[in-house]
């Protein structure tokens, strides 16, 4: 069977570490390849050869910098159909569903192609008498990405392009559950005329990560997981002097208002709460209706949609499933767990998803629905990451928002309503990073920031956009004063004031 190795200084590198992991098709249970698991030592190298190759890079004109990601986004355009076969075949999720996560990757790659702008910094003249000051937003040096299984393909992107846009070096560390597609991009980077070593993947587990945590010469790490492993990423990479950004769990609520058309909030759950099989950072999975009424309503129509859900293979002929399976046998059967654990809390299971079963030896799971979830329990306070959908009912608006601002997760989090006075007074009062009104999976868009509040991200930097600009640059402020033929013939001792 093949052994994946490395993209290391522009080209296929095999790991000499002797260790692998098994890499499988979720929707055949089947082991399609096996990934090294390269030693601290292969990526030290990695990192040195992105160090040595960071001089040359940052001289590079944003000009030209970003001409060559317009390359790669032509490329990845290009491409786009077998990047989501990949994908589909390593994670398990809808070809059309791997397909729009390519577009998202490529929105950030867009934004980043205008880093002729973005690096502009600032300029002030005659702050005093003929002095002038401006900033310049210089690259940082080495970069490195550990991202997740769940976007194999957008994460990454999330990270390394602005990176490379402001001047940076970078070393992906990708899933090992889901590893070809970073090394696909790492290809068509190259193929695109990015220099030797400027971008490298190193594929590995916990050896290579704290490598990139306390290298020296790695200058920043950006991270998106779960949260405990984010919280070791921000500990550890700080005490280590680097800048981190580190975003972890979530437990993301829809607010369902009694005014709110219903049709739509169930159609916009159905997706939030199943799509990707629930493997997304951004899936709601609590519905918190408001009034017995609503909650009664919501429950009927959504255990009506759950009967239609059609799950399968991500890659068929014709038309695709609407979800489909878990990423690994270990994850399907930790879902599966929660599902017991809501029962034996007291939970009413409405709809079973172990129920459900697909011929073959895949990693199958059904929609579940629970009603009558409250706060105390561990599949209202703990991140399932499946296609585990609970009902919280609320008595009222106000109890809504105190039941999501006292969780310890506040990524994202979305209210249906037609009452405008009800969504601003949620956008003002909510805790939580990232809201959407109507929208419910409010993820932004490329040229905003990705982030969200308390347990869901370490570091006061977010994600792409204008903190992405800023977490891959460092601020130099230049006050200057050129001789003007008059000689000042007294020493100043004195803190200088205008």
């Amino acid at each position: 069977m093949s052994i994946l190795g490395n993209f290391i200084n522009g080209q296929a590198v095999a790991s000499q570490s002797g260790r692998t992991a098994p890499v499988y098709n979720p929707a055949t249970g089947q082991q399609s390849l096996q990934v090294a698991l390269s030693s601290a030592d292969e990526t030290r190298e990695a990192v040195r050869l992105a160090h040595e190759a960071f001089p040359a890079w940052a001289k590079v004109t944003p000009l030209k910098r970003s001409r060559i990601l317009f390359k790669f986004k032509a490329l990845v355009e290009e491409h786009a159909d077998e990047l989501a076969r990949l994908i589909s075949s390593e994670h398990g999720k809808v070809f059309s569903d791997a397909k729009g996560e390519v577009t998202r990757g490529l929105e950030v790659v867009e934004f980043a192609c205008g880093i002729p702008h973005l690096q502009k910094g600032e300029h002030s003249m005659n702050v005093g008498t003929g002095v002038d000051s401006y900033s310049m937003m210089q690259p940082l040096g080495v970069c490195a990405g550990i991202s997740p299984f769940n976007f194999p393909a957008m994460v990454p992107m999330w990270m390394f392009p602005i990176a490379l846009a402001c001047g940076n070096t970078f070393v992906m560390k990708p899933s090992e559950k889901d590893p070809s597609t970073s090394i696909r991009l790492a290809e068509l980077l190259q193929e695109a005329g990015l220099p030797d070593g400027v971008f490298n993947v190193v594929n590995g587990d916990k050896e290579s990560v704290d490598v990139l945590l306390t290298d020296e010469r790695v200058e920043a790490v950006s991270f998106v997981g779960s949260t405990p492993i984010a919280e070791y990423i921000y500990a550890t990479g700080s005490a280590h002097g680097k800048r981190v950004q580190a975003l972890g769990g979530a437990k993301n609520h829809m607010v369902i208002m009694p005014d709110a058309d219903l049709d739509q909030a169930v159609g916009a759950l159905m997706g939030a709460a199943y799509g990707s099989a629930g493997e997304r950072c951004m899936a709601i999975s609590v519905a918190v209706p408001v009034g017995e009424e609503t909650a009664n309503r919501l429950r009927d129509k959504l255990v009506a949609e759950l009967d239609k859900l059609s799950i399968g293979p991500g890659l068929v002929e014709g038309p695709d499933n609407d979800m489909g399976p878990l990423v690994t046998r270990e994850h399907l059967e930790k879902v599966k767990g929660y599902i017991q654990t809501g029962v034996d809390e007291g939970a009413e299971l409405v709809v079973d998803g172990r129920e459900v079963t697909i011929e073959g030896d895949g990693f199958f799971l059904g929609g579940s629905l629970f009603d009558h979830v409250t706060p105390e329990m561990r599949i209202h306070s703990e991140e399932i990451f499946g296609p585990v959908l609970a009902i919280a009912r609320a008595d009222s608006f106000d109890d809504a928002v105190t039941m999501i601002n006292d969780h310890e997760f506040g990524n994202g989090t979305a209210i249906f309503t037609r009452d405008g006075d009800a969504a601003r007074q949620y956008c003002e009062q909510i805790q939580v990073g990232m809201v959407g009104v109507n929208v419910p999976i409010p993820v932004p868009m490329a040229f905003h920031s990705f982030g969200g509040w308390k347990r869901s991200l370490f570091g006061p930097l977010h994600m792409h956009g204008p903190d992405g600009v800023r977490f891959n640059t460092r601020m130099k402020t230049i006050t200057q004063r050129w001789p003007s033929g008059i000689r000042e013939e007294t020493n100043h001792f004195t803190m200088p004031t205008h």
